[in-house]
């Protein structure tokens, strides 16, 4: 159903364009080969190229064209084997040179898609406008001194990917699934880490509204949200302050804000410039960038699986629903966990157990699947001992609890509490009549056709023996022995 918001006057359909800036991973700059580490001492990290000295002239680094190369071919886009490097211009204290080197008319990568993984299994796919090359500024930071600004140029050259979306996103919900999404697969390309809390992917917002299927409206763009909780909340926020607006009589100014997380609005940081604000031109220092195809392929060939691809693999190889796969592969380390638990199993029986209880208890402690207290072997035995009747699903559970709690293997803790399942007919007979005998009022109405109390039997079958009898046995000698 398509994401509407109810105004005064009807509803209004929200249309939002994200610009992502993701880092590049590498260990040296842009254009400099001062280094990238996050959390140095302030200034600790700059070149003179990076500080603006005089007569400083950029290189460019090689393996940040690479990595430029290998996400365009990850989002399936246009590898532009010239592009060109400008100069935007403007003022800002942390901008030692005035400008900053970027790409404008012809940048390095044109267009791609990203399809979106949405609820119920629902796919869409977002056009991808471009994908360029540019230098990061440095930090201002106004929470050092009372009336002063202190300035850290570490960032200051770090080399960045801008990748822009088309304005093709409709809903808050569908933004979150694109950043998510962009950010697996860099993740998986090994171009960027992604860690938007470290602001080494951040998103600026653009967003405008329209009666539903009407021409476009004017945007605004939010700077810099570094959540997606922060851009599910600047969306809605947004969309809801535009169409207020609008219906009072006003008209939307097209400018730059930014978030303000305290009070939880947007607000105006400067009118929205336009590309001849900035004064672009080729940056004389450096020629166009030359690619030979032959790097192109030779970097398509190293890609890794991808996100899309490895879903649909694990829907065909292991007939996994196309959530299981989605939530297995959002992550290559989730994905390759899986894979060794799964190796010669049932594959549902291990995703359960991966998505259900491993992940389940690794999200309430805040942890990924790389720091998980279980490894992929010990999981894979506790699987095991369910197959071959050692242990019984449920017994299985607590068994998954000790081992989250001691780093033990299944088989261990099974051993240690004596936890090996029942599976002698002489024994389970013996606890059944047990039961029987205990119940004899329950035993009548079931045999006057009082089918429904067969659960009740079961359930006290299971507990008498301590969750320790074959639950298949259980069921077959009970149906026996109340009928008899």
């Amino acid at each position: 159903m398509a994401y509407r918001i109810q105004g005064e006057t009807g509803e209004w359909e929200v249309v939002i364009g994200l610009e992502v800036h993701a880092q590049v991973i590498s260990n040296a700059k842009l254009f400099s080969g001062a280094a990238t580490a996050f959390g140095a001492a302030p200034n600790s990290q700059v070149s003179f190229v990076d500080a603006g000295f005089p007569g400083m002239l950029p290189v460019i680094n090689e393996f940040c064209v690479q990595q430029a190369i290998k996400t365009g071919l990850g989002l399936k886009a246009q590898i532009n084997l010239r592009s060109v490097f400008d100069r935007k211009n403007y003022f800002y204290a942390d901008l030692p040179s005035g400008y900053q080197i970027s790409q404008f008319k012809q940048p390095i990568v044109g267009e791609g898609t990203i399809i979106l993984d949405l609820a119920d299994g629902v796919t869409r796919e977002i056009g991808i406008e471009r994908l360029h090359l540019e230098m990061d500024a440095g930090k201002s930071m106004h929470d050092q001194h009372p009336s002063k600004t202190y300035v850290d140029l570490n960032r200051a050259g770090v080399a960045l990917m801008e990748i822009v979306s088309k304005p093709d996103m409709r809903s808050p919900e569908e933004a979150v699934a694109y950043v998510r999404k962009l950010r697996t697969i860099v993740r998986y390309l090994g171009t960027c880490d992604g860690n938007m809390d470290e602001g080494s992917m951040r998103c600026d917002i653009n967003v405008s509204v329209r009666k539903p299927g009407g021409p476009l409206g004017t945007r605004t763009e939010t700077k810099n949200v570094n959540s997606m909780r922060f851009m599910h909340a600047v969306i809605e926020y947004e969309a809801q302050r535009q169409i207020e607006l609008i219906e009072e009589g006003g008209a939307v100014v097209q400018e730059t804000r930014l978030w303000d997380t305290a009070k939880g609005v947007t607000r105006s940081m400067r009118s929205k410039e336009e590309a001849h604000d900035y004064r672009y031109f080729p940056d004389p220092d450096l020629l166009p960038l030359v690619i030979e195809q032959e790097l192109v392929d030779q970097i398509k060939a190293s890609l890794p699986e991808l996100p899309d691809d490895k879903k649909t693999r694990f829907m065909e190889q292991y007939k996994l629903p196309p959530y299981d796969a989605g939530v297995l592969v959002a992550e290559k380390a989730r994905g390759d966990f899986y894979e060794e638990v799964a190796k010669g199993r049932d594959p549902k029986v291990a995703a359960n157990f991966v998505i259900g209880d491993l992940l389940g208890a690794l999200n309430k402690t805040g942890k990924d699947i790389t720091e998980s207290p279980i490894s992929a072997a010990d999981l894979g035995g506790l699987i095991d001992l369910i197959a071959d009747n050692t242990i019984s699903g449920r017994l299985a559970k607590d068994v998954f609890a000790l081992m989250l709690e001691t780093g033990k293997s299944a088989a261990i803790i099974v051993d240690e509490k004596g936890l090996r399942q029942v599976t002698d007919t002489g024994a389970i007979d013996a606890v059944i009549a047990q039961v029987m005998e205990a119940n004899p009022d329950k035993v009548a109405e079931y045999r006057s056709g009082k089918d429904k109390l067969f659960g009740f039997f079961v359930g006290q079958v299971m507990k008498a023996s301590q969750g320790k009898a074959n639950p298949a046995m259980v069921n077959d000698l009970l149906a026996v022995k109340l009928k008899s």
